[in-house]
């Protein structure tokens, strides 16, 4: 991690890629750390820090929380990031790895610059330190006390440092630019002596005396009148000498960079540096080690593609060090060079060739031009900069080496596109630039281009684009700026597929093979020898990067034609040509034959494929990156779109991309099955470096199903990645494609009408299964358009489709082996995964039925993982029909089962029933407990949609305690979370739980704007799961700031909500809420029988109020006490707990004529001023009330069977029915409310008994 508090407080990884550090209070607790790096600060400290005179009510827990926030955001940026936040009495350290704190930096830099003799050397140093400033020291937090002398202090330090520059760069004879640059300086510091001193010897030597003679006099006034002292006595020496003019005043020679072939003191030539046009841009850290390493090492070699800037990188190193050679630095260019090498170097450093050498009078073998060199070179200290080395790199290695050996004073710098491969060669690989380096080159040379250029927010989207798709590289994308003048940025971009004709006028001055992008590339090309051309071609099908094991499958083989039996493998059902066997992974598939043909002059035999990329990457064409299944190899997309032409002009581009679609669809069938067991979390990992891949093989396969060949390859591809998009949550892609896929099949394999040969009946089961996969997604998606009979006619499709195969004895052979045999018996399949999509939408009686069939289905066939998740589903269904014991019962079964199996990931479907069975028993640490473990999981699968709802699910459970501040904590991270990822579906669970606590913390309005966003979503996406809980809690909003008509309004229309939604827990809730609307407008009667009745419902359902969700309720019955009194409230409670709901709303609607003026003012006023929260002698006085978590809201943190699979949906393309527990139905209880199924008393026993379950996860 490198930190950075000279500017704005920022960190960014090892990398370079910035750290999004949350929230506020977490960045000013970075800088707080930050502020004392490497030493502990106190806690009571850090607290006053973050919170000064307004504490939290519990601030060292508070104060832990921000830690954990800032943990995970180091930790997520950076793997094991978390450890720098270290826990120390008495308080906490930030660990700062040396040299990864700018500050730190600085004063190194600062430091050196002192010990340091050379003028140059020195101003270089001093340069260098300030260009790490972005702006004033911790300028985020200058105001703030904590921060204030550490920017003061480091302040001082700069403007030290830049007094130090000054006087160097005087010492360099640049006073002419110095007296312009130190006005504006000494005008904001007009009373440092040493500033001043700087500026008037820089005004006499620039023979402005005068002008010198009046700043200290001015001075001397300033001095005088603001301190009331006089100017120091070195200040004053220097007003007497120049008084006298004095000889050491007199100016000094400016120091200049010599021409080539001469020196400042007209001697022999020190060096042929090029003096550069423009500065280099975005390499200053490149440039910095570089430079080091040309101090330490002997051998340094540049790498990379060509046109990456490795020859001004170089020659940017060397003149850095030019002063410390005192024999020259030399640039030796050996692009096109014929001839020997020694005399191309000799030339460049102007030895004379006189005859001398070669007269040797006792008759031995004249010196070589090399041994000559050698000599010459022995013991001098000089650096040669050896440019372009690959196209002679064996000879460069020779001689190289030899001069090296002779000459122990010489150093050596090459650039080459691969390595030298010498004893001691130092590697250092030149990168394409980063997005912020791109950036600011095309800026750079687009504004010089285009004069008056201004890019506004779409037009740096759009330059940011075009950085991208030219991979970085400086040449390409020098070449593209001079484009911007006549095309614009965004015409740029457009064209950028066609960038070799786009980019094809040369930059003046620049040698041959780099004046255009073909050019760079055609000479790297053409130093491969053919069978490096044809695995670098072929490799080039590959989106973003292939294994050792697909690049041995699709790059090996012979050429053009010898590829044939690669084309059409995918035509029919089975897409791979042949029955194969293994991992794909391991890639031991026929990898060594050779497909005979061609001239032979490009055969790759696939035992050879790793050497020939191990080539290409030392030749810098190849990048080889770290992946989960070893090293991937990728095309910079310049090469890339490069080899896709000469794959073109091959003719081999169908039968390649062939080749890979019948990999990669081998790949996906077999990671299916493994997706349900232990071995899931490498093959997701898998599959996820894989999804480029994957989406350009079903572009291909769907392509050639579109041309009129068969749909097999696609279906099939389709009907395997299903569950894995699930499981990721990309449902809209899951949906899109088995949409795609079904499109009619123009071959007419599945005709009904033609004679069904097997081929075409497994076509046609396949069709049927991703019918259903498709109907599923639908449902999940939120399309409720005619459900049940789209789900019926998928369900009858799939079963004559199962029926026809079964009944075929070659179909039914032939399919039970085929790698698309799906892994459980089809008709329970379909049932189950029906179910499973309907659980997200709130019809469980749909599901019901479905589950309850699929579970005997899967238990006659003996599927355990199918009974597993047909136990899940009907856990969540269990509960939320109030079975408590049945919900524990069947959840518990299926942890069990998926354990014994090793699907970690589906155990987490039984988290939400049994967390929410534990939290309906008070059991609040179980249920913390559980979705921790949860929250781990989904973590460590990188399941990103559901990692928010598990953060909001632990914060219903903070309100349950009373711990305001750590919910509000855990919500504010899992809105963050889900905004992240797009999730809106998670980020308005998140604002649920946000507008539940505020209300509770007595914020009014910021719960009131909370639930109307939770609202408006809602109703925008059709969604009415909930809606009978965020009503009711508007309802208490208005009340609470005087609305009563608004307040019985709401109520009224979350009554007729809950109605709809057929939950009686959720009408409860409505009861209670219209109860709170009735009991100040006059109607205390009506407001007893409704919390009568809303009590009855609750106990029929065993869903009793626990005491810390009772303040509602208890502040509406105080109101109408207030006006019955004591005895006639009970008779009315009373009564109303014999009504109907109905019934009681009908008989609540009339006002009573008992109630007085007076008494219902007076409750009136106790209904407006009542704290939200219960009073202090009520238990657990900070726990949310029933309406405000009634039993309409579900815990959405909670992964429940109703997610369809271990991953959210991608709120992209889904509704929250789609997403599970984001936004669940009305039926579904809250980890924050009361449990659906609790019995006994109002008061229920947390000790009440659970089965022998052991806690999942």
């Amino acid at each position: 991690m490198r930190f950075a508090v000279l500017g704005e407080t920022s960190v960014r990884t090892e990398d370079g890629r910035p750290v999004r550090v949350p929230e506020l209070k977490v960045r000013a607790l970075l800088a707080a750390l930050l502020v004392e790096a490497g030493r502990p600060v106190a806690a009571y400290r850090l607290v006053d820090d973050l919170w000064g005179e307004e504490p939290p009510g519990n601030p060292l827990r508070a104060l832990q929380a921000k830690v954990s926030q800032l943990r995970r955001a180091l930790d997520e940026a950076e793997p094991g990031g978390r450890e720098l936040v270290v826990t120390q009495a008495p308080g906490y350290r930030l660990a700062v790895p040396e040299g990864s704190l700018d500050a730190h930096r600085f004063a190194e830099l600062a430091a050196r610059a002192r010990d340091t003799a050379a003028p140059g050397v020195r101003a270089e140093l001093l340069g260098e330190a300030l260009d790490l400033w972005r702006g004033p020291a911790f300028a985020d937090f200058a105001a703030e006390p904590f921060a204030r002398s550490a920017a003061d202090r480091l302040e001082e330090e700069r403007l030290s440092v830049r007094e130090a520059l000054a006087e160097t760069r005087l010492e360099l004879g640049e006073h002419d630019a110095l007296t312009g640059e130190l006005a504006q300086l000494v005008a904001r510091h007009p009373l440092r002596e040493r500033l001043r001193a700087v500026q008037l010897r820089a005004l006499y030597r620039a023979g402005r005396q005068s002008e010198a003679l009046a700043g200290y006099e001015e001075l001397r006034a300033r001095l005088a009148e603001e301190l009331g002292v006089d100017p120091s006595p070195e200040l004053a020496a220097l007003h007497t000498a120049m008084l006298r003019q004095d000889a050491d005043l007199s100016a000094a020679r400016p120091v200049a960079v010599p021409p080539p072939g001469a020196t400042a003191g007209g001697g022999p030539a020190r060096g042929n540096l090029p003096v550069p046009l423009s500065g280099i841009v975005g390499r200053s850290e490149a440039v910095e080690e570089v430079t080091g390493l040309l101090r330490e090492r002997r051998l340094v070699t540049l790498t990379g593609p060509g046109g990456v800037g490795k020859t001004r990188l170089a020659v940017e190193a060397a003149r850095r060090v030019e002063e410390e050679f005192a024999d020259g630095v030399w640039l030796v260019e050996f692009a096109g060079a014929g001839g020997e090498l020694a005399e191309i170097v000799a030339a460049a450093l102007e030895l004379r060739d006189d005859g001398v050498w070669g007269l040797r009078l006792d008759g031995e073998r004249p010196p070589t031009t090399a041994e000559r060199l050698a000599e010459v070179l022995r013991g001098r200290r000089t650096l040669l900069v050896l440019d372009n080395c690959e196209h002679v790199v064996d000879e460069a290695a020779s001689l190289t080496e030899l001069l090296l050996r002779a000459a122990p004073g010489l150093v050596v710098l090459t650039t080459s596109q691969e390595p030298l491969a010498l004893a001691g060669e130092t590697l250092w690989s030149v990168e394409p630039l980063d997005a912020d380096g791109a950036m600011e080159l095309f800026t750079a040379r687009a504004t010089a281009s285009a004069p008056g250029l201004v890019l506004d927010a779409p037009a740096r989207a759009a330059v940011r684009a075009i950085c991208r798709r030219l991979d970085g590289i400086p040449l390409a994308l020098e070449l593209a700026a001079t484009r911007v003048r006549a095309l614009g940025v965004h015409g740029l971009l457009e064209r950028l597929d066609d960038r070799f004709r786009l980019l094809d006028a040369g930059l003046r001055g620049a040698p041959a093979r780099q004046q255009t992008l073909r050019a760079v590339i055609d000479w790297s090309w053409d130093l491969l020898s053919a069978p490096e051309r044809t695995v670098l071609r072929r490799l080039a099908v590959h989106a973003e990067g292939c294994t050792l094991a697909a690049a041995e499958e699709v790059c090996a083989g012979g050429p053009a034609g010898a590829l044939a039996g690669g084309a059409g493998a995918t035509g029919g059902a089975d897409a791979t040509g042949g029955e194969r066997g293994g991992d794909v992974a391991a890639g031991d598939d026929g990898g060594g034959d050779v497909i005979a043909g061609g001239d032979g002059s490009g055969d790759v035999v696939a035992g050879d494929v790793l050497g020939l990329l191990v080539r290409l990457v030392d030749r810098s064409l190849v990048v080889a990156v770290d992946g989960p299944d070893g090293p991937r190899y990728r095309l910079l997309e310049s090469v890339a779109a490069y080899c896709l032409e000469r794959m073109r002009d091959e003719g081999e581009t169908e039968a390649v991309r062939e080749r890979h679609l019948a990999y990669y669809l081998r790949l996906a069938e077999e990671a299916r099955p493994a997706l349900r067991g232990p071995d899931q979390r490498r093959r997701l990992a898998r599959l996820d470096a894989e999804t480029p891949n994957l989406r350009a093989a079903l572009d291909r396969a769907l392509a050639a199903a579109g041309a009129g060949r068969s749909a097999g390859a696609a279906l099939r591809l389709v009907d395997a990645l299903a569950w894995y998009w699930i499981m990721r949550g990309r449902l809209g892609e899951a949906l899109r494609s088995a949409t795609a896929a079904l499109r009619p099949d123009p071959a007419g394999t599945e005709a009904p009408d033609s004679p069904a040969s097997p081929e075409a009946l497994e076509t046609a089961a396949l069709r049927a299964r991703v019918g259903v996969w498709r109907t599923g997604l639908a449902v999940m998606g939120g399309d409720g358009t005619d459900r049940q009979r789209r789900i019926a006619d998928a369900l009858a499709a799939h079963d004559e489709a199962a029926a026809g195969v079964a009944a075929d004895a070659p179909a039914a052979e032939s399919a039970a082996h085929h790698p698309a045999a799906p892994a459980h018996d089809g008709p329970s399949w379909a049932r189950w995964f029906l179910a499973h999509a309907l659980c997200g939408t709130g019809s469980q009686s749909e599901g019901g039925d479905l589950t309850g069939r699929a579970l005997d289905g899967f238990r006659a066939h003996g599927d355990r993982w199918g009974e597993a998740a047909a136990l899940a589903d009907r856990s969540v269904q269990r509960l939320l029909g109030g079975d408590l014991a049945g919900a524990e019962t069947d959840a518990a079964r299926s942890d069990a089962l998926f354990a014994e199996l090793g699907d970690a990931c589906s155990r987490l479907w039984t988290v939400y029933p049994l967390a929410t069975v534990a939290e309906i028993r008070g059991e609040y640490e179980r249920a913390d407990r559980l979705k921790r473990a949860g929250l781990a999981a989904a973590e460590g699968f990188g399941l990103t949609t559901e990692v928010p709802d598990l953060l909001a699910g632990l914060g219903r459970t903070a309100l349950l305690r009373g711990d305001l501040d750590e919910s509000r904590t855990y919500h504010a991270a899992a809105r963050e979370r889900a905004a992240e990822v797009g999730f809106r579906a998670g980020e308005i669970n998140a604002v649920l739980g946000l507008g539940l606590g505020a209300r509770r913390e007595g914020l009014v309005a910021e719960a009131e704007g909370h639930m109307r966003e939770v609202l408006d979503w809602h109703r925008s996406v059709g969604l009415d799961c909930a809606n009978a809980l965020i009503l009711a809690e508007l309802g208490f909003s208005a009340l609470a700031r005087g609305d009563a008509a608004g307040a019985l309004k709401l109520q009224e229309e979350g009554y007729e909500t809950a109605l709809s939604s057929g939950d009686p827990r959720a009408v409860a809730l409505a009861l209670e809420g219209l109860a709170s609307a009735h009991a100040p407008a006059g109607r205390a009667r009506g407001a007893a029988l409704l919390l009568g009745a809303a009590a009855a419902l609750r106990a029929s359902t065993g869903a009793p109020l626990p005491p810390a969700e009772r303040a509602d309720v208890d502040r509406t019955e105080e109101t109408a006490r207030t006006v019955l009194g004591d005895a006639d409230f009970a008779e009315a409670f009373t009564h109303g707990t014999t009504l109907t709901h109905d019934a009681a709303v009908t008989a609540a609607s009339v006002t009573e004529a008992s109630a007085t003026e007076t008494s219902v003012t007076e409750a009136a006023e106790t209904a407006l001023t009542a704290p939200a929260m219960p009073s202090p002698a009520m238990p657990s006085p900070a726990m949310p009330s029933p309406a405000t978590t009634g039993p309409a809201m579900p815990s959405p943190a909670m992964p429940s069977p109703a997610t369809t699979g271990p991953a959210m949906p991608s709120p992209a393309t889904t509704s929250p029915a789609t997403t599970g527990p984001a936004m669940p139905s009305p039926a579904t209880t809250s980890p924050a409310t009361t449990s659906p199924a609790t019995t006994g008393p109002v008061m229920p026993g947390p000790a009440a008994p659970s089965p022998a379950v052991s806690d999942p996860l």
